[in-house]
This record gives C-alpha cells, structure tokens and sequence, in this order.
C-alpha cells in the first residue's frame, strides 16, 4: 500500500507542459521532425522512410516519459532487444540485439565509438550510460559493417546527449535510497549551439549475488558538453565530450567454498569520450571530418580499505575520420568515408598492446519516386590480421501511400580484441568473426504517427566466432597453460519482429513490440546463452482531461532462456509491469513518479544475479 500511496502523492510521466521543444532539420529541400531522421543507415543524416533497413528511432519526448535512471528501460521498447545485467542499478548490462553477443553491437556516444578495448570481449557497458543524459536514441538491427566497420555484427546502437535551448534540471528519490539529479543549460542561436548537461546517481542497490544479504550500491556522476560553431556559410567546428566517473560494489567467490556470494569487493571505472572537427552541408554536397577519442580505466579493489586495486585495465582509441554525401545526376547518390583508428591497452598482468585499422566504404544509392536502393563495398587492413571485405544492400518501395516493402542483406565483421590477440591468453592466430544478415519487412507509417505498424522476418549466420578454449583442445598447454582464445563457433539467429503504435487522439497512445528470436549454436545445436526466444513490449500513455494528469504503464514479457552453453541452466522467463504518473504543477514545473516491478516478481537475467523487487519512485523536474 505504502507504493500506491507514493504514486498517489506525486504523478508520472510525460505531461506536454514540458516536453521538449520537436527539433526540425532540413533534408532535401524538406522539413522534417528529428525523431524521422537516423544517421545509423549511412553514416549521414537520412529519413528512416528511404532506407531498407530495420532502424527504431525513440526521441527525448518518450525517453523522458519513460522516466528514472535506467536506459535499458527505454531501449527494451525496441523490438529484437534482450537485455543481460549483473545486479542492479549501474551493474554491468549488456544489449543482445536479435540474438547477438552483446560486444557484436557497435555503441555510438554522440559519433565517438565507446567500446573499451582492454574488456576480454571489448563491448560497452550499457549500465554506464544514464537515461537523463540522452537525447535521442538510433537502433539499428542487422549487420551493418559497410558503413560501420568493426562490431557491426548484431547492429548499431547511436546515442546523442541531449540539448536544450535554456535550462532544465530534475531530481528523482526512491527504493533503494536512490537519487538521481539531472541538469541541463544551452543556448541555440544563428549560426551556434551550445549545451552542458551533467547528473549524479546514487543506489544503495540490491544484492549482485542473489543468495547474498549484503546490497552493493552505485555512484556516478557525468557531464557531457556539445558545441557548434558556423565558421562560413556552410561550414562549422563540431565538438562533443563526455565523462563518466563510477564507483560498482561487486560479489566475488570468497573462500573457502569459492561460491558466488556477498564480499566487499568494488570497481571504479572512468570513462573518457569525445570528438572535434569540421563539418561541411552544402546544397548537394556534404563533408564532416574530425578526430575522436575514447578512454576507459577501471580499477578493482578486495576491500573498501584496499589503498591500491588488485587490478587495473586501460583502453584508448584514437580515430581520424572523413565521410561525406553526395547528390549525383540521374537520381544516385553517393556516401563515403574513410578512417584510421589506434588502439592501445595494458593492464595489472598484461603488458602494453597496439593495433591499427585503417578503412574506407563506399555507399550508391538510387532515389526514384518511391524507390530507394543502396549498395555499397567496404575494404579494411588490420595490423594484426590483414585485409578484410564487406558487402551490403538494402532498398524499400513504397507500394502505397505511407506503406512501403523493405529488405537489406548486410555483412559484417568484428575484429579480435587486442586481449584476444596478445594477453596471457591470447592467440596471434584468430580470425576475425563474420556474419551475413538478411531481413525483409513490410511497414505502414512511423513511429510517430497516428498509426504505425511493420512486420519483420530476419536471419543472421555467424562464423569464426571468438571463444575461449582449454590448451589441451589445441596442443598449447606448454605456452598457454590456462587456456586460450579460438575461432571454434558458428552461430545461427533467425525469427521475426512486430512492432506497432496506434495513436486514436492525440492525448492517448499504445505501443507495442514483439520479437521471436531462436539463436543456436550451429556446432552443437544448442542454444546461445541467455537468448531468450521470445520478448513482448507493451506501453500505454493517456493524458487526461483533468489538470493535464498523464497517467501511463509498461508491461515487459520475456521467456525463459539458459545461462550454459550446454543447455543445462534453465532461467525462467518472466513478466514485469510498472505504472507511472505525471501532474504539471505550473507551465514550466511538474511532479512525477512511478511503480517498478508492480508485482514484486523475483527474476534473472543471468543466472546467480540478483534483481530489485518492486520499487517505488518520486520527483520533480522544471523547464526554464
């Protein structure tokens, strides 16, 4: 009862009153809304209506009705998304994209790749990012290495912090003695932009180890600034940054049974990003290039009263890179890019490591009518392996008004991490894993629109897929005792995506996304860890007619899955339900608040780890 009567104190969700302000852009003589606009499909800005791909687009609107901390809660409204975390709040999670490994996503953080390159697998921990801090998210669901390069295996995730003309600040208490405060300044004038957002983040959290009693809290603060500058008509300097500063409690395998359970260990990670350049739109010509950077440091620590960690891991990468777009006779256009990429790593045990990846794409499309056909080549030379090529394709028809056919054939490619290749249980010789992806669909409308709806079938192959192997397996007990790193697997995800929004007034709307995905090891027969076949979506958000109250819930519908490569840990699936509020108190403040895990159900997402039960939320947020 003392969860009800929270939510009745204080109101969720997404009030108008403070919505932010719909940003336009102008693409081909045309203005349109943000949210209709992706950069995942090409590299450019494009509309999501002329690519074949299977892209979802979720802006700050939805992101900020969602509510709270949490972006995996926002992401999972996205169809083909499964999500794996290790705790709670700020724990390690990572995002399986139609049944990828989660370090088979490419991560963009405002256009910086944030992958950390000394982490075995070299992924990005979704937990790291706050909701409070993005704008806007781009999903892009399918191999998509032509453009993208490395990691593009699963798809691309592309988050833009937000940007306000003025100044915005919210702060949220609730389950778990957590607090979160957001605040944001900018100011957009003729010929720049600039904004500054930055938050703090505090959970005493639950227990990682789900048999344990001790709860293993979190802290981060961050702050992320962008800039633009118009130097000439036309041309302008580009900048963003980002920093994240986090403190993890973490369970170990203390002695003497060396079983999962509670331990004062804890983590602190530092994450670095950012990028500068010049950026060039011209009528029928564009050019953007620039250098970006990404560091991540993390140190562990046996105690609280450790003075030094047990082990610290550093990764950087430095990319220079050029892409462009150009409007050619004949209805063809033409995307291209180049890039050079450094990477570097150390740790505690393992010495300093480098690699290079240089790469160059090129994209042709034809633009007749409602016909849109793309395909393009890409060429990469890696220090450590060699030279690598990739192909894709993708085009959509539209065979009536709003309703167009779409369908895409992708390749892609991760290359081995510098871990992989060079740590204590490296091997020289990997290869770089593959995929070729297909997918076809059919859609009516988008997103945004009073109805939307589209209907996906997709399948992914995978080879030369990166795991780790005993020496005797491989004849290499006498300079890899411990075991070493191997191309051994071959994987198969196939299933399809439903996904609609109906919209019967504007002040009511229903969104739902569904996804089958079965994804096997194609060796064993098997299937993948922690791919749950089945995942449902549903959302449903009224404003009423009584003081602006906008009153909203989610349900989340996952099925069982298995956290061992042979099938013998069964994770049961399980139904989560939350319910939110909102009340404008004036035309520029407004209260809310929400209920998480409405029934209070006990689940896993990986086997061991513990999960919040229900959990109540309360706060206020004011536009200026």
């Amino acid at each position: 009862m003392k969860y009800l009567f929270l939510l009745g104190c204080s109101f969720v969700a997404s009030a108008p009153v403070l919505a932010a302000e719909s940003s336009e852009i102008i693409i081909a003589d045309r203005r349109v809304s943000d949210d209709a606009i992706t950069v995942v499909a090409t590299g450019n800005k494009v509309m999501l209506a002329t690519t074949g791909q299977s892209i979802t687009v979720i802006g700050q609107d939805e992101i900020d009705s969602i509510q709270g901390a949490d972006l995996a809660r926002v992401l999972e409204r996205a169809p083909g998304v499964t999500l794996t975390r290790n705790g709670g709040l700020g724990t390690f999670t990572g995002l399986r994209v139609r049944g990828a490994d989660a370090e088979q996503l490419l991560v963009l953080v405002d256009g910086v790749r944030v992958a950390d390159v000394a982490a075995p697998g070299g992924g990005f921990d979704i937990g790291n990012v706050m909701a409070g801090q993005v704008g806007k998210v781009e999903l892009l669901r399918g191999s998509n290495s032509v453009v993208w390069g490395s990691h593009a295996i699963g798809g691309v995730l592309a988050l833009t912090t937000r940007t306000v003309d003025g100044a915005a600040v919210s702060a949220e208490y609730g389950s778990q003695n957590t607090v979160t405060v957001e605040g944001s300044a900018g100011k957009i004038g003729s010929g720049y932009e600039l904004g500054l957002t930055a938050g703090y983040v505090r959970s005493d959290g639950v227990s990682a180890a789900a048999v344990g009693t001790e709860a293993d809290g979190y802290r981060q603060w961050h702050v992320n600034g962008r800039g633009k500058v118009e130097l000439a008509p036309g041309l302008s300097a580009i900048a963003t940054a980002r920093y994240a500063d986090s403190r993890l409690e973490i369970d170990g395998y203390p002695a003497p049974f060396y079983n999962f359970a509670d331990t004062p260990e804890y983590q602190t990670t530092r994450e670095a990003s950012g990028r500068a350049g010049l950026d060039y739109q011209g009528d029928r010509f564009s050019l953007t290039g620039g250098f970006a950077l990404s560091d991540t440091r993390r140190s562990y620590f046996n105690t609280p009263a450790s003075a030094a960690p047990n082990n610290q891991t550093f990764g950087r990468t430095e990319r220079a890179d050029l892409s462009g777009h150009a409007d050619l006779p004949m209805n063809l256009t033409l995307d291209f890019g180049a890039d050079s990429e450094w990477t570097r790593y150390h740790s505690t045990f393992d010495a300093q490591a480098k690699a290079r990846l240089s790469s160059g794409h090129a994209l042709l499309g034809l633009h007749s009518g409602g016909l849109n056909l793309s395909g393009g080549v890409r060429v990469d030379d890696h220090s450590r392996f060699g030279t690598h090529w990739t192909l894709g394709a993708n085009g959509s028809y539209e065979i009536a008004p709003n309703l167009r056919l779409r369908a895409s054939y992708g390749e892609g490619f991760k290359a081995p991490t510098l871990f992989q290749l060079l740590s204590n249980y490296g091997n020289t010789k990997l290869r770089p894993e593959t995929s070729r992806s297909y997918d076809a669909g059919i859609e009516l409308g988008e997103r945004s629109d009073p109805l939307h709806f589209a209907a996906t079938v997709f399948r992914r192959d995978s080879s030369d897929l990166i795991d780790f192997v005993g020496c005797a397996s491989l004849g290499l007990c006498a300079t890899r005792p411990f075991g070493t790193y191997d191309n051994v697997k071959r994987a198969r995800a196939e299933g399809f995506e439903l996904e609609g929004d109906v919209r019967p007034t504007t002040a009511f709307t229903i969104h739902a996304a569904y996804s089958y995905v079965r994804a096997v090891n194609r060796s064993t027969g098997k299937d993948l860890v922690r791919r749950p076949r089945h995942a449902l979506s549903l959302a449903a958000d009224w404003t009423t007619p009584v003081a602006g109250l906008a009153i909203g819930g989610d349900v989340r519908l996952v099925s069982d899955s298995f956290d061992d490569a042979g099938n013998f840990t069964r994770m049961d699936g399980y139904v989560l339900a939350a319910v939110r509020a909102s009340l404008p108190v004036t035309a520029r403040i407004e209260l809310f608040g929400r209920v998480e895990n409405l029934g209070n159900v006990h689940y896993q997402t990986a086997a061991g780890y513990g999960t919040p039960g229900r959990s109540a939320f309360v706060g206020a947020r004011a536009k200026f």
